[in-house]
């Protein structure tokens, strides 16, 4: 027991070194002015839907109502069986000059690859800077494109926006869901702010097109299902060429999962690019995660055993108030102040659900988008 109570300290400081050292880059970061200058560059809006007449329908409107000079819509439709089609041609038909459309017919080699329809999107692309966001969300105000282009400079051709998803009240799974994307935010806002990102989400991301086709596009990875965003983002961002917003007009709201069978077969699916990171980072987010898992572990062990349980407390009181201070900051931030109060029972929830994708995956790895 004294040795597993050595160990506890261990992970306890590095739990520490995390939260003091890294994450708290972001949370108290002060909010960077905008880029006037390159305000009105035009942009090329991305979406890539397969199957979302009905979300298309209905947030299509806030994109095409957005308040900037001059950009366009690329609309992809990426071999849907439903009327994604027809709802992109009808409001092309509103909108003749705002809008263009590409049809992804099926393709044998690259069937139900998104990043295929996305390469056939940003070639038809006519602006250099391109922003990108999913069929499934919306814009939360109207200015959305003004603030990521503002973040644009000759040498910042990667922005990384905050992805949202949309609040149910009185459903744990909501909380869950909301509570994994904050730290998920917290964790790759902050390792960018210290010079090291590793990710950005499709939901709200921006890059050129040039720097999209010197990398070769998604060419190094386009056998892996996921990882248009994550990945691209990994292979090519510098501490040099990147920037955050993180404005509120700038974030993007998402329809979430409702059950736990369809949440765990969207992360299942996210995280087997983990594995195609640059190795200090997966050294990282590895050590980060076996350290979170071992603390919580052996806290309630060394806690059932009373083994040195006045240090033990004295540490896990440590340790929660560093993470409530961080998480209570960054929320603020992203306007999700709701969820801090449930961080500590909401955390150790999610831990072992990511164990358990993480055996999943080992066993049967998911094959379709």
């Amino acid at each position: 027991m004294q040795l597993l109570f050595y160990v506890f300290l261990c992970f306890s400081f590095i739990q520490l070194c995390f939260y003091l050292g890294v994450f708290r880059a972001f949370a108290f970061a002060k909010k960077s002015t905008a880029n006037q200058k390159q305000q009105n560059i035009p942009i090329s809006v991305i979406i890539c839907a397969r199957n979302e007449a009905e979300n298309l329908t209905a947030f299509l409107p806030l994109f095409i109502n957005q308040e900037y000079e001059t950009f366009e819509l690329v609309l992809i439709n990426d071999a849907s069986h439903d009327a994604t089609l027809e709802v992109m041609e009808r409001f092309k038909e509103e909108y003749p000059t705002k809008i263009s459309i590409v049809n992804v017919i099926p393709n044998e080699q690259f069937w139900r690859n998104k990043k295929y329809a996305l390469s056939l999107g940003i070639k038809s692309a006519k602006h250099e800077h391109l922003l990108f966001s999913d069929a499934d969300c919306k814009p939360v105000s109207k200015f959305w494109i003004s603030e990521m282009a503002q973040k644009f400079t000759e040498q910042k051709t990667i922005i990384l926006g905050y992805g949202a998803y949309e609040k149910i009240p009185n459903s744990w799974l909501n909380k869950l869901i909301r509570f994994e994307t904050i730290f998920t935010a917290i964790q790759y806002f902050s390792y960018t702010k210290i010079g090291l990102p590793y990710m950005g989400v499709g939901r709200n991301l921006a890059y050129t097109k040039s720097l999209f086709f010197q990398s070769s596009g998604f060419a190094n990875h386009m056998h892996i299902r996921s990882g248009d965003d994550d990945l691209f983002v990994n292979k090519n961002a510098t501490n040099q060429n990147i920037s955050l917003s993180y404005f509120t007009d700038s974030f993007t709201l998402s329809k979430p999962k409702t059950t736990f069978k369809e949440w765990i077969h969207q992360k299942r699916r996210h995280t087997t690019t983990a594995s195609h990171y640059k190795p200090i980072h997966k050294i990282l987010l590895g050590l980060f995660y076996t350290s979170q898992l071992l603390f919580w572990s052996l806290t309630i062990l060394l806690l059932a055993t009373t083994f040195q349980w006045e240090i033990v407390v004295g540490v896990l009181l440590l340790r929660s108030i560093s993470q409530y201070l961080i998480i209570a900051a960054s929320a603020k931030k992203l306007n999700e102040n709701d969820i801090v109060v449930w961080a500590p029972i909401l955390e150790i929830f999610l831990i072992f659900i990511q164990l358990f994708i993480f055996i999943k995956n080992i066993v049967a790895k998911p094959t379709h988008w």
